[in-house]
Protein backbone atom coordinates (compact mmCIF):
# COMPACT_ATOMS: atom_id res chain seq x y z
CA UNK A 1 0.00 0.00 0.00
CA UNK A 2 1.46 3.38 -1.03
CA UNK A 3 1.39 6.56 1.06
CA UNK A 4 -1.59 8.04 -0.81
CA UNK A 5 -3.65 4.90 -0.19
CA UNK A 6 -2.63 4.89 3.48
CA UNK A 7 -3.73 8.52 3.89
CA UNK A 8 -7.01 7.82 2.11
CA UNK A 9 -7.72 4.80 4.29
CA UNK A 10 -6.96 6.78 7.43
CA UNK A 11 -9.20 9.64 6.29
CA UNK A 12 -12.09 7.24 5.69
CA UNK A 13 -11.63 5.34 8.95
CA UNK A 14 -14.11 7.47 10.93
CA UNK A 15 -17.11 5.47 9.72
CA UNK A 16 -17.94 7.96 6.98
CA UNK A 17 -16.70 6.22 3.87
CA UNK A 18 -18.78 7.38 0.91
CA UNK A 19 -18.10 10.19 -1.55
CA UNK A 20 -21.23 11.43 -3.31
CA UNK A 21 -21.01 13.55 -6.47
CA UNK A 22 -24.41 15.20 -6.93
CA UNK A 23 -24.84 15.79 -10.62
CA UNK A 24 -22.18 13.14 -10.98
CA UNK A 25 -23.41 11.81 -14.31
CA UNK A 26 -23.57 15.26 -15.97
CA UNK A 27 -21.10 16.81 -18.38
CA UNK A 28 -18.47 17.79 -15.79
CA UNK A 29 -19.70 15.63 -12.91
CA UNK A 30 -18.99 12.37 -14.71
CA UNK A 31 -15.34 13.35 -15.15
CA UNK A 32 -15.08 14.21 -11.46
CA UNK A 33 -16.74 10.91 -10.51
CA UNK A 34 -14.36 8.86 -12.64
CA UNK A 35 -11.27 10.66 -11.37
CA UNK A 36 -12.32 10.21 -7.75
CA UNK A 37 -13.14 6.54 -8.35
CA UNK A 38 -9.50 5.98 -9.27
CA UNK A 39 -8.38 7.51 -5.98
CA UNK A 40 -11.12 6.04 -3.77
CA UNK A 41 -12.13 2.72 -5.40
CA UNK A 42 -15.53 1.44 -4.34
CA UNK A 43 -16.39 4.63 -2.45
CA UNK A 44 -17.74 7.00 -5.13
CA UNK A 45 -21.41 7.48 -6.03
CA UNK A 46 -22.76 9.49 -8.98
CA UNK A 47 -26.03 10.94 -7.73
CA UNK A 48 -28.87 12.88 -9.29
CA UNK A 49 -32.61 13.09 -9.66
CA UNK A 50 -32.75 10.20 -12.14
CA UNK A 51 -31.65 6.85 -10.73
CA UNK A 52 -31.93 5.42 -14.23
CA UNK A 53 -29.39 7.93 -15.59
CA UNK A 54 -27.10 7.27 -12.62
CA UNK A 55 -27.33 3.53 -13.21
CA UNK A 56 -26.60 3.94 -16.91
CA UNK A 57 -23.47 5.95 -16.13
CA UNK A 58 -22.44 3.39 -13.50
CA UNK A 59 -22.71 0.67 -16.13
CA UNK A 60 -20.52 2.73 -18.46
CA UNK A 61 -17.81 2.78 -15.78
CA UNK A 62 -18.04 -0.96 -15.22
CA UNK A 63 -19.39 -0.36 -11.74
CA UNK A 64 -16.37 1.66 -10.62
CA UNK A 65 -18.78 4.52 -9.91
CA UNK A 66 -21.96 3.50 -8.08
CA UNK A 67 -25.42 4.97 -8.74
CA UNK A 68 -27.52 6.94 -6.26
CA UNK A 69 -30.75 8.93 -6.48
CA UNK A 70 -30.57 12.35 -4.88
CA UNK A 71 -32.94 15.25 -5.50
CA UNK A 72 -31.76 18.82 -4.93
CA UNK A 73 -34.05 21.68 -3.95
CA UNK A 74 -36.10 23.15 -1.14
CA UNK A 75 -38.70 20.39 -1.55
CA UNK A 76 -36.12 17.58 -1.42
CA UNK A 77 -36.23 15.35 1.68
CA UNK A 78 -33.42 15.57 4.22
CA UNK A 79 -30.84 12.84 3.67
CA UNK A 80 -28.97 10.61 6.09
CA UNK A 81 -25.29 11.66 5.99
CA UNK A 82 -23.99 9.15 8.52
CA UNK A 83 -21.96 7.23 5.91
CA UNK A 84 -20.92 10.17 3.71
CA UNK A 85 -17.43 11.64 4.10
CA UNK A 86 -17.76 14.18 1.28
CA UNK A 87 -20.43 15.66 -0.96
CA UNK A 88 -19.35 17.24 -4.24
CA UNK A 89 -22.10 19.50 -5.59
CA UNK A 90 -22.31 20.01 -9.37
CA UNK A 91 -25.91 21.28 -9.54
CA UNK A 92 -27.24 24.79 -8.92
CA UNK A 93 -29.17 25.39 -5.72
CA UNK A 94 -31.11 28.32 -4.29
CA UNK A 95 -30.62 27.76 -0.57
CA UNK A 96 -27.62 26.47 1.45
CA UNK A 97 -29.57 24.08 3.69
CA UNK A 98 -27.48 21.07 2.66
CA UNK A 99 -24.29 22.96 3.55
CA UNK A 100 -25.63 23.66 7.03
CA UNK A 101 -26.51 20.01 7.51
CA UNK A 102 -23.06 18.89 6.35
CA UNK A 103 -21.30 21.26 8.74
CA UNK A 104 -23.49 20.13 11.63
CA UNK A 105 -23.11 16.40 10.96
CA UNK A 106 -19.42 16.18 10.07
CA UNK A 107 -19.60 15.70 6.30
CA UNK A 108 -17.24 17.75 4.15
CA UNK A 109 -18.89 19.64 1.30
CA UNK A 110 -17.46 21.04 -1.94
CA UNK A 111 -19.26 23.15 -4.56
CA UNK A 112 -18.24 23.63 -8.20
CA UNK A 113 -21.24 25.76 -9.18
CA UNK A 114 -21.07 29.47 -10.00
CA UNK A 115 -24.51 30.90 -9.15
CA UNK A 116 -23.69 34.24 -7.54
CA UNK A 117 -26.71 34.59 -5.25
CA UNK A 118 -26.27 31.09 -3.89
CA UNK A 119 -22.53 31.44 -3.27
CA UNK A 120 -23.09 34.70 -1.40
CA UNK A 121 -25.67 32.96 0.81
CA UNK A 122 -23.39 29.96 1.26
CA UNK A 123 -20.49 32.19 2.26
CA UNK A 124 -22.60 33.62 5.09
CA UNK A 125 -23.55 30.23 6.57
CA UNK A 126 -22.63 30.32 10.25
CA UNK A 127 -22.95 27.02 12.10
CA UNK A 128 -21.84 27.08 15.76
CA UNK A 129 -19.00 24.61 16.30
CA UNK A 130 -19.01 23.15 12.77
CA UNK A 131 -17.89 19.55 12.47
CA UNK A 132 -16.69 19.75 8.85
CA UNK A 133 -15.70 22.17 6.10
CA UNK A 134 -17.52 23.52 3.06
CA UNK A 135 -15.29 24.68 0.20
CA UNK A 136 -16.81 26.99 -2.41
CA UNK A 137 -15.57 28.43 -5.73
CA UNK A 138 -13.93 25.25 -7.00
CA UNK A 139 -13.15 24.85 -10.71
CA UNK A 140 -11.82 27.19 -13.38
CA UNK A 141 -13.97 30.31 -12.95
CA UNK A 142 -14.53 30.51 -10.07
CA UNK A 143 -11.61 28.44 -8.85
CA UNK A 144 -8.31 28.91 -10.64
CA UNK A 145 -9.30 32.53 -11.24
CA UNK A 146 -9.56 33.00 -7.47
CA UNK A 147 -6.17 31.39 -6.88
CA UNK A 148 -4.47 33.54 -9.52
CA UNK A 149 -6.11 36.66 -8.11
CA UNK A 150 -4.79 35.80 -4.64
CA UNK A 151 -1.28 35.20 -6.02
CA UNK A 152 -1.25 38.45 -7.99
CA UNK A 153 -2.51 40.44 -5.01
CA UNK A 154 0.08 38.86 -2.71
CA UNK A 155 2.87 40.05 -5.02
CA UNK A 156 2.01 43.67 -4.14
CA UNK A 157 2.26 45.47 -0.82
CA UNK A 158 -1.16 47.05 -1.40
CA UNK A 159 -3.80 46.09 -3.96
CA UNK A 160 -6.51 48.49 -5.13
CA UNK A 161 -7.97 46.66 -8.12
CA UNK A 162 -7.95 43.22 -9.74
CA UNK A 163 -8.93 42.51 -13.35
CA UNK A 164 -9.65 38.89 -14.30
CA UNK A 165 -9.82 37.97 -17.99
CA UNK A 166 -10.98 34.56 -19.18
CA UNK A 167 -10.68 33.26 -22.75
CA UNK A 168 -12.69 30.18 -23.74
CA UNK A 169 -12.35 28.07 -26.86
CA UNK A 170 -15.44 27.83 -29.05
CA UNK A 171 -14.35 24.41 -30.33
CA UNK A 172 -14.98 22.67 -27.01
CA UNK A 173 -18.16 20.70 -26.46
CA UNK A 174 -20.11 21.94 -23.44
CA UNK A 175 -23.06 20.48 -21.57
CA UNK A 176 -26.53 21.92 -22.06
CA UNK A 177 -26.62 23.58 -18.63
CA UNK A 178 -23.33 25.41 -19.31
CA UNK A 179 -24.56 26.62 -22.71
CA UNK A 180 -27.85 27.82 -21.21
CA UNK A 181 -26.04 29.72 -18.47
CA UNK A 182 -23.74 31.42 -20.98
CA UNK A 183 -26.60 32.41 -23.30
CA UNK A 184 -28.69 33.74 -20.40
CA UNK A 185 -25.71 35.64 -18.98
CA UNK A 186 -25.05 37.45 -22.27
CA UNK A 187 -28.05 39.66 -21.59
CA UNK A 188 -27.73 39.89 -17.82
CA UNK A 189 -27.40 42.94 -15.60
CA UNK A 190 -25.47 42.25 -12.41
CA UNK A 191 -23.74 43.93 -9.50
CA UNK A 192 -20.00 44.21 -8.92
CA UNK A 193 -17.97 45.55 -6.01
CA UNK A 194 -16.26 48.81 -6.78
CA UNK A 195 -14.60 51.10 -4.22
CA UNK A 196 -16.49 49.61 -1.28
CA UNK A 197 -19.90 49.80 -2.93
CA UNK A 198 -21.98 47.77 -5.35
CA UNK A 199 -22.49 49.05 -8.89
CA UNK A 200 -24.78 47.58 -11.53
CA UNK A 201 -23.14 46.70 -14.85
CA UNK A 202 -24.26 44.95 -18.02
CA UNK A 203 -22.79 41.82 -19.55
CA UNK A 204 -20.74 42.22 -22.74
CA UNK A 205 -19.93 45.87 -22.05
CA UNK A 206 -16.85 47.77 -20.78
CA UNK A 207 -14.43 45.80 -22.96
CA UNK A 208 -10.66 45.72 -22.50
CA UNK A 209 -7.85 43.98 -24.37
CA UNK A 210 -6.08 41.20 -22.44
CA UNK A 211 -2.75 39.70 -23.45
CA UNK A 212 -2.95 35.94 -22.84
CA UNK A 213 0.55 35.31 -24.18
CA UNK A 214 1.79 32.17 -25.87
CA UNK A 215 0.27 31.77 -29.31
CA UNK A 216 -3.00 33.37 -28.21
CA UNK A 217 -1.85 36.97 -27.98
CA UNK A 218 -4.31 39.76 -27.32
CA UNK A 219 -8.08 39.18 -27.13
CA UNK A 220 -11.00 41.48 -26.48
CA UNK A 221 -12.86 40.58 -23.26
CA UNK A 222 -16.08 41.98 -21.77
CA UNK A 223 -17.86 42.10 -18.42
CA UNK A 224 -19.52 38.82 -17.48
CA UNK A 225 -21.35 37.70 -14.29
CA UNK A 226 -18.82 35.25 -12.88
CA UNK A 227 -19.12 34.84 -9.13
CA UNK A 228 -15.43 35.42 -8.31
CA UNK A 229 -15.79 39.19 -8.70
CA UNK A 230 -18.40 39.22 -5.91
CA UNK A 231 -16.63 36.90 -3.44
CA UNK A 232 -12.99 37.97 -3.87
CA UNK A 233 -13.46 41.47 -2.35
CA UNK A 234 -14.33 39.74 0.91
CA UNK A 235 -11.62 37.06 0.90
CA UNK A 236 -8.79 39.26 -0.44
CA UNK A 237 -9.90 42.61 1.01
CA UNK A 238 -9.73 44.30 -2.40
CA UNK A 239 -12.47 46.81 -3.11
CA UNK A 240 -12.55 46.63 -6.93
CA UNK A 241 -12.67 43.28 -8.75
CA UNK A 242 -13.92 42.68 -12.30
CA UNK A 243 -14.16 39.53 -14.42
CA UNK A 244 -14.42 39.55 -18.22
CA UNK A 245 -14.98 36.93 -20.89
CA UNK A 246 -13.69 36.54 -24.43
CA UNK A 247 -13.26 33.79 -27.01
CA UNK A 248 -10.47 32.27 -29.03
CA UNK A 249 -12.05 33.19 -32.39
CA UNK A 250 -11.25 36.82 -33.08
CA UNK A 251 -14.31 39.02 -33.47
CA UNK A 252 -16.89 36.76 -31.80
CA UNK A 253 -16.81 38.66 -28.51
CA UNK A 254 -17.09 41.98 -30.39
CA UNK A 255 -20.12 40.65 -32.27
CA UNK A 256 -21.74 39.54 -29.01
CA UNK A 257 -21.06 42.97 -27.49
CA UNK A 258 -22.67 44.58 -30.53
CA UNK A 259 -25.74 42.38 -30.23
CA UNK A 260 -26.00 43.37 -26.57
CA UNK A 261 -25.94 47.06 -27.51
CA UNK A 262 -28.74 46.45 -30.01
CA UNK A 263 -30.84 44.71 -27.37
CA UNK A 264 -30.92 41.39 -29.22
CA UNK A 265 -30.39 39.34 -26.07
CA UNK A 266 -33.64 40.69 -24.62
CA UNK A 267 -35.43 38.71 -27.31
CA UNK A 268 -34.09 35.50 -25.75
CA UNK A 269 -36.62 35.89 -22.98
CA UNK A 270 -39.03 34.40 -25.51
CA UNK A 271 -38.75 30.69 -24.80
CA UNK A 272 -38.78 29.33 -28.39
CA UNK A 273 -36.02 31.71 -29.47
CA UNK A 274 -33.96 30.89 -26.36
CA UNK A 275 -34.30 27.17 -27.04
CA UNK A 276 -33.15 27.66 -30.63
CA UNK A 277 -30.20 29.83 -29.54
CA UNK A 278 -29.07 27.22 -27.00
CA UNK A 279 -29.29 24.51 -29.64
CA UNK A 280 -27.29 26.54 -32.18
CA UNK A 281 -24.67 27.58 -29.61
CA UNK A 282 -24.27 23.97 -28.47
CA UNK A 283 -23.64 22.89 -32.06
CA UNK A 284 -21.08 25.65 -32.69
CA UNK A 285 -17.53 24.32 -32.82
CA UNK A 286 -15.79 27.04 -34.79
CA UNK A 287 -12.62 27.45 -32.79
CA UNK A 288 -10.22 25.46 -30.64
CA UNK A 289 -10.50 23.80 -27.23
CA UNK A 290 -8.03 26.20 -25.64
CA UNK A 291 -8.69 28.29 -22.57
CA UNK A 292 -6.61 30.95 -20.84
CA UNK A 293 -6.80 33.06 -17.70
CA UNK A 294 -5.02 36.38 -17.23
CA UNK A 295 -5.24 38.16 -13.86
CA UNK A 296 -3.71 41.57 -13.18
CA UNK A 297 -3.60 43.21 -9.74
CA UNK A 298 -2.99 46.97 -9.51
CA UNK A 299 -1.58 48.74 -6.48
CA UNK A 300 1.78 49.57 -4.92
CA UNK A 301 5.02 47.79 -4.18
CA UNK A 302 7.94 49.34 -2.29
CA UNK A 303 6.04 52.61 -2.29
CA UNK A 304 5.72 52.76 -6.08
CA UNK A 305 2.71 52.19 -8.35
CA UNK A 306 2.91 48.63 -9.62
CA UNK A 307 0.95 45.81 -11.19
CA UNK A 308 1.33 42.05 -10.85
CA UNK A 309 0.05 39.58 -13.40
CA UNK A 310 -0.54 35.82 -13.52
CA UNK A 311 -1.34 33.81 -16.66
CA UNK A 312 -2.19 30.19 -17.41
CA UNK A 313 -3.19 28.47 -20.65
CA UNK A 314 -4.58 25.01 -21.25
CA UNK A 315 -6.90 22.73 -23.20
CA UNK A 316 -10.57 21.95 -22.39
CA UNK A 317 -11.79 24.15 -19.58
CA UNK A 318 -14.46 21.62 -18.53
CA UNK A 319 -11.77 18.98 -18.04
CA UNK A 320 -9.69 21.46 -16.03
CA UNK A 321 -12.70 22.24 -13.84
CA UNK A 322 -13.01 18.52 -13.11
CA UNK A 323 -9.29 18.16 -12.38
CA UNK A 324 -9.34 21.05 -9.89
CA UNK A 325 -12.45 19.59 -8.26
CA UNK A 326 -10.98 16.09 -7.95
CA UNK A 327 -7.73 17.48 -6.50
CA UNK A 328 -9.63 19.58 -3.96
CA UNK A 329 -11.91 16.68 -3.06
CA UNK A 330 -8.95 14.40 -2.36
CA UNK A 331 -7.41 17.09 -0.17
CA UNK A 332 -10.66 17.50 1.77
CA UNK A 333 -11.05 13.79 2.45
CA UNK A 334 -7.49 13.70 3.71
CA UNK A 335 -8.06 16.63 6.06
CA UNK A 336 -10.91 15.73 8.42
CA UNK A 337 -9.80 18.48 10.82
CA UNK A 338 -10.93 21.32 8.52
CA UNK A 339 -13.89 23.36 9.75
CA UNK A 340 -16.19 26.11 8.47
CA UNK A 341 -16.99 27.73 5.12
CA UNK A 342 -14.04 28.58 2.90
CA UNK A 343 -13.50 29.72 -0.67
CA UNK A 344 -10.78 27.89 -2.58
CA UNK A 345 -8.24 30.73 -2.29
CA UNK A 346 -8.53 30.62 1.51
CA UNK A 347 -7.42 27.00 1.56
CA UNK A 348 -4.99 26.36 -1.32
CA UNK A 349 -2.46 28.33 -3.36
CA UNK A 350 -2.12 28.72 -7.10
CA UNK A 351 1.33 27.17 -7.49
CA UNK A 352 0.49 23.92 -5.71
CA UNK A 353 -2.88 23.47 -7.40
CA UNK A 354 -1.61 24.27 -10.90
CA UNK A 355 1.33 21.91 -10.44
CA UNK A 356 -1.09 19.15 -9.46
CA UNK A 357 -3.73 19.65 -12.17
CA UNK A 358 -1.93 20.97 -15.25
CA UNK A 359 -1.55 18.67 -18.22
CA UNK A 360 1.36 18.41 -20.66
CA UNK A 361 -0.49 20.71 -23.06
CA UNK A 362 -0.94 23.43 -20.41
CA UNK A 363 1.46 26.30 -19.80
CA UNK A 364 3.48 26.94 -16.70
CA UNK A 365 2.08 29.50 -14.29
CA UNK A 366 3.59 32.75 -15.59
CA UNK A 367 4.08 35.68 -13.24
CA UNK A 368 5.17 39.24 -13.93
CA UNK A 369 5.64 42.33 -11.76
CA UNK A 370 5.86 45.76 -13.35
CA UNK A 371 6.57 49.20 -11.90
CA UNK A 372 5.49 52.53 -13.32
CA UNK A 373 8.50 54.88 -13.44
CA UNK A 374 8.99 58.30 -15.04
CA UNK A 375 10.71 58.23 -18.42
CA UNK A 376 12.79 61.30 -19.16
CA UNK A 377 12.57 60.78 -22.90
CA UNK A 378 8.82 60.30 -23.03
CA UNK A 379 5.79 62.23 -21.90
CA UNK A 380 4.17 59.41 -20.00
CA UNK A 381 5.25 56.58 -17.69
CA UNK A 382 6.62 53.33 -19.03
CA UNK A 383 6.32 49.92 -17.43
CA UNK A 384 9.54 48.08 -16.74
CA UNK A 385 9.33 44.31 -16.10
CA UNK A 386 11.20 43.32 -12.97
CA UNK A 387 10.37 39.62 -12.66
CA UNK A 388 8.99 36.86 -14.83
CA UNK A 389 8.96 33.20 -14.04
CA UNK A 390 7.10 30.27 -12.59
Amino acid sequence: MNQVQQRNRAALASGKTDIVVIGGYGSVGRTISMQLAKIFPGRVYAAGRSLQSAQRFSDETGGRVKPMQWAVGSDAPKRDLSSIALIVMCLDQDEPGLIEQCLQEGTHYMDITAKVDFLLKAGRVDVPEPQAAAVLSVGLAPGLTNLLAAKAAAALDETDKIEISLMLGLGEHHGKAAVEWTIDSMGADFEVAETDRLRKVRSMTDGITANFGGGLGRKRVYRFPFSDQRTLPGTLDVSDVSTRLGFDVNGIARVAAGLRRLGIFRLLRWSPLRTLSVKLAGALHAGSEQFAVRVVAYGRSNGRPAEAGCTIRGIRQSDMTARVAAHTAEMLVNRPELRGVLHLEQLLDADAVWAAVRTQSASELEVDLLFEVPEVLAEGPVRLPTRRGV
